[in-house]
């Protein structure tokens, strides 16, 4: 498919503006409006919903939303030199898109956005993780977010979907599946991409569970894990040490053999060890 509207051919548009691709930007292009238009409908309906695209490039996913029928969409873009393509998107769509310049970590999408608000992102490379881990662990719960749509590195997709007991089974698997319901609903080779990456991709797409696995404090779950996935190939008696106090203790009573590893223990098991150490420390 060269066209879902009436504006020019992705590459066309990349020509016009010499808009390739940045390294350091973490910058992947997805030119096929085919594969933009399928991400776009992994929401759902998104005709009464506001959508928040982070690293928009040249704007093929912002066109596939668009074309679906999302209300609203903010585009977030660090590249000044995208810009005028996605100004160009904006004066075909009237009062549908805004765009502003400036960088995702440092601002607030809530202040442009009414809910229910879904997040759909080709994200860039170098900050796709810190983005998810920021969506996942927000104080309060259920998130402004309605659901999350994400293109990740294969690698990185495999590593938010798995279970207990897996190599792949980590800070990320915990951390989105404590809070969220995740899954892989698209896998893009290299060459769906221009330039084409050395890695394959794989579309992530997250609702937030009305409430967590099992209850436990954010912040006391964050660091617990980190803790024990920062040394996964020692027993957790020795990689949680660094929790203080006595900790075959604290595991016992978490129900958690103290000789399993990181990668043995379950969602629930995590909020457990959490609570138990936050009850020890009174938080």
């Amino acid at each position: 498919m060269s066209a879902i509207d009436g504006l020019p051919p992705l590459r066309e548009v990349i020509r016009q503006h010499g808009l390739a691709a940045k390294k350091s930007l973490g910058q992947n292009f997805l030119l096929d409006l085919n594969l933009t238009a399928r991400i776009a409908r992994i929401p759902g309906d998104l005709s009464d919903a506001s959508v928040l695209e982070v690293g928009p490039g040249p704007g093929g996913l912002t066109r596939g939303l668009l074309a679906e029928g999302a209300r609203h969409v903010l585009a977030i873009e660090k590249d000044a030199r995208c810009l005028p393509a996605l100004e160009e998107i904006a004066a075909a769509y009237p009062g549908r898109l805004q765009v502003i310049e400036g960088d995702a970590l440092e601002i607030d999408p809530r202040d442009h956005l009414d809910p229910p608000i879904h997040v759909v992102a080709n994200l860039p490379y170098n900050v796709g993780t810190e983005l998810l881990i920021r969506w996942l662990s927000p104080s309060d719960w259920p998130p402004y977010w309605t659901s999350l749509t994400l293109m990740f590195q294969q690698e990185v997709a495999e590593r938010i979907v798995a279970q207990p007991g897996t190599k792949a089974y980590g800070r990320l698997a915990v951390l989105a599946q404590w809070r969220s319901e995740a899954r892989i609903a698209l896998r893009l080779p290299p060459g769906a991409f221009t330039p084409p990456p050395k890695v394959s991709s794989a579309v992530v797409h997250l609702r937030p569970r009305p409430e967590p696995l099992a209850p436990a404090d954010p912040d006391v779950m964050s660091h617990v894990v980190a803790t024990a996935f920062n040394q996964r190939r020692k027993m957790l008696r020795s990689a949680l040490k660094g929790l203080g106090g006595n900790v075959v203790s604290l595991l016992e009573g978490a129900g958690i053999t103290p000789t399993e590893r990181a990668e043995q223990v379950t969602i629930e098991g995590y909020a457990a060890l959490a609570h138990a150490v936050a009850a020890r420390s009174g938080a």
